[in-house]
């Protein structure tokens, strides 16, 4: 059980302590002159500490309360000496330990002991692996992209922007479950199907269903609630009265007596807010029971006072889907509706499927093989490899933009995929297997006799670790990364309760990325397997301890990505 003196170190934990010291008697020391400024002065009070994260700032400093910030708290700027000391005295509860503070040029700077967070870290790594708070909530994560249109959907006819959907539900999905969510995915789709097949390759466990399954009962079920509900438009009340996008539901899929939904009344009668205000009325289609029959099914299991529901759409179909979340509100549904809405993806000069864009990105991938490996890239083995190098080159391409900005792809055959540079998922997965390849050396050079096993950490000197990289492969990545996995909950939790939702999907893939940078640069620096020899052995344990934790977040933040690790590339 974790106690204050030993729970994790938290990077949140931390500067709210130091903000807590700094700010404590700050009201007594401002200048009485100031109450004037007093807005700028509290939104300046809400960034009083800066983490450093750069290798030239983390030479001489890990967090900063610029002078800036300090003239709003204190007359002249002047920091009294009892919160110099308070601040040293900072321990406990997850908060970094303190090696020092003081105040020069360009503010109040602390160091932290480093010696002791190296300890603190490696020799507990399982806590920075999982989110910082395990939650209750129950989500359905609803892909309007795979709901069937004319027919089921198929690699052919998904677009990339549909696909770029399906990748992020799916990644969200991964990281709600290990904040502890009850998670399912809707709709689910008929099984062995080319769909199916296709997410199945990129790693995506989709829920299937028979073939000759039907939800027949269901949609009939929900049309006949809509039929007698309170929003239904009744002959006198048409008019010229509709939606923007009631066109849309119009065509093939026609009902014999129409139902149309006042979906405005629903709106300002529920107070939902966030939705488009031209959501005027809307009749309802086949199309639409459909759907609303495979959400209704999906949910029923979910503790309705727990269920939040995410839909998971591009730019284009939002309005379609806010109709589709007013209706199925109209229909008696008292689960929280969400929209995470995706921007398109461009291909300048090119039009592609999503099946096209695959096939490219695999023929590339093999390509880079061949070139590197020649004659060797053959058998089950490379296959597997080069499916998750695709798989990785993918998902790095559509999840490292904000989803609600446009992604563009280039999708030129001559381009090729390089397995060496910053290049997104190939360049993530190739220093993760850099990794591998360092302990497999390791462990033959332990089976010969060159070197013992690695001791326990708390057997260890952690003052070898002298080299800046370390610091920052620790302080930057193995520290702030449970707190990463926490972000997708949290703003479910804390933002408003508009339509739309904002989860920073992007989050890992760009984590990954910059964490990959460090890392090679530090491994092209540092020579971690010595020469075998009893006083070189401390520090390279403790380089091996480091490594051997950020291994295993390679391999934690991957899995979040449905990516497995790779031992070559």
């Amino acid at each position: 059980m974790e106690t204050e003196e030993t729970s994790p170190f938290r990077v949140a934990s931390t500067v709210r302590a130091l903000r807590f010291a700094l700010r404590r008697d700050a009201e007594n020391e401002a200048d009485a002159e100031r109450a004037d400024s007093g807005e700028r002065s509290a939104n300046e009070r809400d960034k009083l500490w800066f983490k450093e994260s750069s290798a030239k700032n983390l030479r001489n400093r890990d967090f900063l309360a610029p002078n800036t910030v300090l003239a709003t708290l204190y007359a002249h700027g002047q920091v009294p000496s009892t919160v110099l000391s308070r601040i040293l005295s900072l321990r406990g509860n997850g908060v970094l330990p303190v090696a020092g503070c003081e105040v020069m040029a360009e503010g109040l700077r602390v160091s932290v002991d480093r010696c002791a967070a190296f300890r603190g870290v490696l020799c507990g790594m399982a806590a920075y692996l999982r989110p910082v708070a395990q939650r209750q909530a129950c989500v359905l994560i609803n892909c309007p992209a795979l709901h069937a249109k004319q027919a089921p959907p198929s690699p052919d006819s998904l677009t990339l922007g549909q696909l770029r959907t399906i990748l992020i539900a799916d990644h969200i999905g991964a990281l709600l479950r290990r904040q502890g969510c009850s998670v399912s995915f809707c709709p689910g789709l008929p099984e062995e199907s080319d769909i199916i097949s296709c997410l199945r390759t990129l790693g995506i466990d989709w829920p299937a269903v028979s073939v000759s399954w039907t939800n027949e009962d269901r949609e009939e079920k929900i049309r006949n609630i809509l039929e007698n509900c309170t929003y239904r438009e009744r002959e006198k009340e048409r008019g010229k009265r509709g939606s923007k996008g009631e066109e849309m539901e119009r065509g093939d899929g026609g009902m014999t007596d129409e139902v149309r939904i006042n979906l405005k009344r629903v709106m300002e009668e529920v107070e939902l807010h966030g939705y488009d205000p031209s959501l005027g009325t809307c009749t309802v289609q086949r199309e639409a029971l459909c759907h609303l029959a495979q959400l209704d099914r999906a949910i029923e299991d979910f503790p309705v006072s727990m269920a939040t529901v995410l839909h998971v759409t591009s730019c284009q179909d939002e309005f379609r889907q806010q109709q589709t979340a007013m209706l199925w509100k109209a229909a008696g549904t008292t689960a929280t509706q969400r929209l995470v809405i995706c921007g398109p993806v461009k291909t300048p000069g090119s039009q592609m499927s999503s099946a096209q864009y695959l096939q490219l990105r695999r023929a590339q991938m093999k390509e880079a093989s061949e070139m590197k490996y020649g004659d060797q890239v053959e058998g089950q083995t490379w296959e597997d490899i080069i499916r998750v190098m695709t798989c990785a080159t993918v998902r790095f391409e559509l999840l490292s933009t904000v989803h609600t900005s446009p992604v563009t792809l280039d999708v030129q055959r001559e381009g090729g995929v390089s397995t060496k540079g910053p290049r997104g998922g190939v360049f993530v997965m190739y220093n993760c297997a850099r990794l591998h390849t360092l302990f497999s050396s390791y462990e033959k050079g332990v089976e010969q006799g060159l070197y013992p096993e690695v001791p326990a950490g708390t057997e260890l000197d952690f003052s070898a670790l002298k080299e800046e990289g370390e610091w920052l492969l620790l302080f930057n990545y193995l520290i702030p990364f449970s707190e990463l996995l926490d972000q997708s909950a949290q703003a479910l939790e804390l933002e408003g309760g508009g339509a739309r939702v904002n989860l920073r999907t992007e989050q890992v893939c760009r984590f990954l990325v910059s964490l990959s940078k460090d890392f090679s640069s530090y491994y092209n620096r540092v020579h971690v397997l010595g020469e075998p020899l009893p006083h070189l052995f401390n520090q390279m344990f403790c380089r091996l301890l480091l490594l051997k934790a950020l291994r295993e977040l390679y391999h934690n933040a991957l899995d979040s990505l449905n990516l497995p690790p790779i031992p070559q590339l």
